[in-house]
């Protein structure tokens, strides 16, 4: 939860009634024709010659495609479609581009809309672009007719609907700097100057270093300048522009929307933000991404980013030392965002390395320690493995929290109801989750605010026996849940310490001011000399009660603190030590809160010299907001752009199942690649949704299906209020043998429709291919992609074909989640041990159902056996309907042609099935279950499919 989640919601989200409104459909309607176009209307896409672009084999050509589709309620027409551009040399002239009608009649169309009736003819459309061999910026728009002599349809004249964009680099660019020496001497031209081509009007006094950039393809540099000390109460600062940003179109920043949480705020041409800034970024007319990072948490001195009144990057410092002290900068150029994020982070970690003092995390075991508190020589030792296996736990067990679901009154049986509910439906939770309120403190009636810690020990209202006799209840009547964690703010409750309880007593104290940014005022503190003591007898009483998890909030605080004193001797001293309580006594079992400051970001989430805990990744969820929710997802999204390159697991936060939007929040999480844990009030369960994203395992718990990778926007430069598409990208399994997974998010108030080319999933490398073994093909790298909703399977692609792609529409509160996934290619053995002339085509699919079932595969292989069988070898970590993509499946008869093994039974037969035309399904969670297997020393189960 958050301060502003019970006192004072505010609303960081944009809302459908403010002047910016959303109002830009990708999907273009009229009385007789829906036109989706890629590259897409309404925004900018980049176009990279080398890396990932929708691009001919030549690399120096854009492929356009506009699905057309008219009504079958009219006849059909003989449609003609131009792209309406001005690419070219230098400031070319506007001109057509005539599209030419694709042979393949019917593209993969995958429709999610509910709502719609009518059904239409559609066409594809497709021509490619020569691009000028310099860099470029240019923009499109599409027109179409029903025949030649009838008069243009321009989309750009239907409701409101803005050019499309791309930007385009040079034929071949490699990004390299010298060193500063070779620089000087071979061009005579400083890193200040070198940094000038893309930031102008650096001032003297700022001092610019070129580095070399750890990321490949990428320039660095690191800017300093002097900020001064602080006098008594006040703290020295300094404001600065740095330069101005040369020829940009678009900008994104990562903004403070609060004291606790980062917001995206995006914009065109001219620079400028009301907010403070920690990350901001420029997309240039020549394809360049120009990055800048405003490093904290370094000497005490904390720095943003601001904007002057010329559109100038200016830079905020904060000194709360008694001496000058540097503040620092780093900017990055790169072609890929990502790869100049990378750049940015790797060179910040060598920083913050080199400036600070590095505290020496404890050993954590696989297991709750005993309950007295150990001491500083305390050691645990374990094995790696053990380790790895319960970290695996906590972050895949689906939690659930009590905070929307059970509300602010809580007590011990209000949770123990929940609970026996959610056993009711048959919703197996491995981690609970105890909120805010079971506290004991002071002030009843007044605002949380201003309301003090009294002690350890629950209140007596709401918990009588105790919250030791609370966890013991939970366990003995759900010995499912293998995790509690329970809710603490890290300065004490959201105001403090109560003067008059148990703990002003025992700890030494200290009384501090708040400022305005969160509920300023007087409060008492625990002194930073006495704060690894309190912290470690508060865990010592958790662990001693049953509880083996902490949800840490309000970690904003200490960036609150109004005197310089008070953030120098308080901010890292209690970031330490609740790194190392929390380590020593629940391992990674805890959640980083409301703690998106700059000074917690690189002092604690930065560093890697420890294990990897979850961090919320934004404001909360608000059920009762409805402009909120597409926000919320949006939000993450673009959060985890810096998030993702943390020490940390992006955590976006919890939902609740029954709710209008709550497949939306589902999807999300599941492409988030973070924890999922519901909210629901008791009895209001959506049981198909939470079967959708998680899994029962050999064990009987249940596990959502995280993704090796971390989602995120692929769209970084994409405003909200635009309202297209969102696209979450991420990637699951190794390196060009995974499968790419796109979450596309309908934002706009309206049913809209995008095109997705196969080469914008991650990890898709149009150069890659497969080396020839055995009967394997040897040919460059084919694809299919799935739909979950509609299980809509397309037809085989290559990267860089004309046709490689789907076409998705969706309506208000719609999403999709696409995967990508590799094909094996084996010319098969015929009867007389000929092989056929032509390809046999398969894939593994994971566990179809579930949002990101291929997830659910730890490895697999397929290989042919004696007799020229195909054999899927696959062992899983969750039980479900396993998919098996095989090309020759319609020709197949399942008695005669497949046999299937569970752990190396036989299933029964009606376990077997054609999911689809080429999809084979394998129930094995009901095949587990007659066959009466047990799990023995493994969590995973292995599954064989042979395919004559």
């Amino acid at each position: 939860m958050s301060i502003e989640s019970s006192h004072k919601t505010v609303r960081s989200w944009p809302t459908t009634s403010s002047p910016q409104a959303r109002f830009v459909p990708s999907a273009q309607v009229s009385m007789f024709a829906r036109v989706v176009c890629w590259p897409p209307l309404g925004e900018v896409t980049t176009i990279r010659r080398f890396q990932k672009a929708l691009n001919s084999a030549e690399h120096d050509k854009l492929r356009f495609i506009v699905v057309l589709s008219s009504s079958t309620a009219f006849p059909e027409q003989n449609w003609e479609v131009d792209i309406w551009h001005n690419v070219g040399e230098g400031s070319p002239e506007w001109t057509s581009l005539s599209l030419k009608k694709s042979d393949k009649s019917v593209p993969t169309l995958i429709d999610t809309s509910s709502e719609e009736e009518e059904s239409f003819y559609n066409y594809i459309f497709t021509e490619e672009l020569t691009l000028p061999s310099c860099a470029g910026h240019a923009c499109f728009t599409v027109r179409y007719r029903t025949g030649p002599d009838a008069q243009w349809t321009w989309v750009n004249q239907k409701r409101y609907v803005k050019d499309g964009e791309i930007v385009f680099g040079p034929r071949s660019r490699v990004l390299t700097v010298p060193s500063i020496e070779a620089a000087e001497s071979t061009t005579g031209r400083p890193p200040q100057d070198q940094l000038s081509q893309y930031l102008e009007n650096i001032p003297s006094d700022v001092n610019v270093e070129a580095k070399e950039s750890e990321a490949p393809n990428s320039l660095l540099w690191s800017l300093t300048g002097e900020t001064p000390a602080a006098e008594g109460n006040e703290s020295g600062f300094r404001t600065v522009s740095i330069g101005m940003p040369k020829e940009f179109l678009r900008y994104f920043s990562l903004v403070r929307i609060s004291s606790a949480w980062l917001g995206p705020r995006h914009g065109k041409n001219e620079f400028k933000l009301i907010e403070d800034a920690i990350l901001c970024s420029f997309l240039r007319s020549d394809g360049l991404s120009v990055s800048f990072l405003a490093v904290s948490g370094v000497n005490n001195v904390q720095s943003v980013f601001r904007s002057g009144e010329k559109g100038e990057l200016v830079v905020h410092s904060r000194n709360d030392n008694t001496a000058p002290v540097q503040f620092k900068v780093l900017a990055s150029v790169a072609e890929d965002f990502e790869v100049g994020m990378c750049a940015l982070i790797y060179e910040a970690r060598k920083v913050v390395s080199s400036s600070s003092v590095q505290i020496e995390p404890p050993a954590i075991s696989d297991s709750p320690p005993e309950s007295h508190s150990p001491t500083s020589d305390d050691v645990v030792v374990v094995q790696k493995d053990a380790r790895a296996q319960w970290l695996a736990d906590w972050y895949d067990g689906l939690s659930y929290c009590t905070w929307n679901g059970l509300g602010h009154d809580l007590t011990e049986e209000k949770i123990l109801d929940a609970l026996d509910e959610l056993q009711r439906h048959g919703i197996n939770i491995v981690n609970l989750i105890i909120d805010d309120n079971w506290q004991s403190i002071d002030k009843d009636g007044e605002s949380q605010t201003q309301r003090g810690w009294r002690q350890f020990e629950a209140n007596e209202e709401g918990f009588p026996s105790g919250l030791g006799h609370t966890a013991a209840m939970i366990r003995k009547r759900h010995p499912n849940i293998e995790h509690i964690a329970v809710w603490h703010a890290l300065m004490g409750y959201w105001g403090g310490i109560s003067p008059e309880g148990e703990l002003a007593k025992k700890y030494k104290t200290r009384q501090v001011t708040k400022n305005d940014r969160l509920a300023g005022g007087p409060m008492l503190a625990i002194d930073p000399d006495d704060i690894q003591r309190f912290l470690e007898d508060f865990y010592s009483f958790l662990t001693s009660s049953g509880i083996d998890g902490v949800k840490t909030d309000v970690q904003c605080a200490l960036d609150a603190l109004e005197r310089p004193e008070d953030r120098r001797r308080f901010i890292a001293a209690y970031q330490d030590a609740w790194t190392i309580a929390s380590l020593r006594y629940f391992g990674t079992r805890a959640i980083s809160c409301m703690s998106m400051t700059p000074q917690h970001i690189f002092h604690s989430q930065l560093p890697v010299n420890k294990p990897t805990i979850l961090l919320r990744n934004s404001d909360d969820y608000f059920p009762n907001a409805p402009d909120s929710h597409p926000w919320h997802v949006f939000c993450n999204a673009h959060n985890a752009l810096l998030t993702a390159h943390l020490n940390v697991l992006p955590d976006w936060d919890m939902f609740q199942t029954s709710h209008p939007y709550a497949s939306f929040h589902a999807a999300a999480r599941c492409v988030s690649g973070g924890p999922i844990y519901i909210t629901d009030e008791p009895g209001s369960h959506d049981i198909d949704l939470i079967n959708q994203i998680t899994a029962p395992t050999t064990r009987g718990t249940t596990v959502v299906l995280r993704p090796s990778v971390v989602g995120r926007t692929i769209d970084v430069y994409s405003d909200y209020n635009e309202g297209n598409v969102l696209r979450i990208g991420t990637y699951t399994g190794y390196a060009l043998s995974g499968s790419g997974i796109l979450g596309l998010f309908n934002i706009s108030p309206t049913n809209t429709s995008i095109i997705v080319p196969l080469i914008t999933f991650p990890g898709i490398d149009p150069s890659s291919s497969i080396q020839k073994t055995n009967v394997e093909h040897s040919t460059s790298r084919r694809y299919i992609v799935r739909s979950h909703t509609t299980g809509t399977v397309s037809h085989i692609m290559k990267p860089l074909d004309p046709d490689a792609f789907v076409s998705v529409s969706l309506p208000t509160k719609g999403w999709e989640i696409l995967t990508a996934y590799p094909l094996r290619s084996f010319t098969m053995a015929g009867s007389h041990g000929c092989h056929s002339s032509t390809l046999t085509h398969v894939a593994m699919l994971g566990l179809i159902g579930k949002m990101t079932g291929i997830a659910a595969v730890v490895n697999s292989d397929i290989y042919v056996v004696e007799g020229g069988r195909l054999k899927f070898d696959v062992n899983l970590k969750a039980l479900g309907v396993l998919g098996v993509y095989h090309s020759d499946l319609p020709k197949k008869k399942i008695d005669d042609k497949v046999m299937v093994l569970v752990s190396g039974q036989p299933v029964p037969r009606h376990t077997v099935r054609k999911d689809a035309d080429k999809v084979l399904a394998v129930d094995v969670h009901a095949a587990w279950k007659e066959l009466g297997l047990n799990a023995g020393w493994s969590n995973e189960v292995r599954v064989q499919i042979f395919i004559s």
